[in-house]
């Protein structure tokens, strides 16, 4: 549920961005709120595939904490790259790293899942 409410969200976003915010902001911002959408797509599918995964035998465990690294990384990265770019809130900008160091480690923890079966 959780992967398909963000990926939701995400194809909002990319709306708002391609249609809302042209003419409001300047190249380097769509970009950054561009590089937002797609992170939040990737990782919502993420979410969905670390859900169907336990059926293939992997751990359920290593699995669900996965998802909430995954999640932490979708509220993290992509969160904060929202907010730069649409409050020019700068000191959300040193949370984006948390964010993407998030979504490593949800990728780390799927692999050690797909060894350990």
């Amino acid at each position: 549920m959780c992967g398909a409410l963000f990926a939701l969200l995400a194809v909002m976003a990319g709306a708002f961005g391609a249609h809302g915010l042209r003419g409001v902001l300047g190249d380097r911002g769509l970009e950054v709120f561009q590089t937002a959408v797609t992170y939040q797509v990737y990782h919502s599918l993420a979410l969905i595939l670390v859900s169907i995964l336990p059926m293939a035998g992997l751990s359920r465990r290593l699995l669900g904490i996965a998802a909430g690294f995954f999640v932490a990384g979708i509220l993290l990265f992509s969160g904060s790259l929202y907010l730069l770019v649409l409050t020019d809130i700068r000191w959300v900008g040193p949370v984006t790293p948390v964010g993407g160091a998030s979504y490593m480690v949800g990728w780390i923890l799927v692999i050690i899942s797909v060894f350990r079966r």
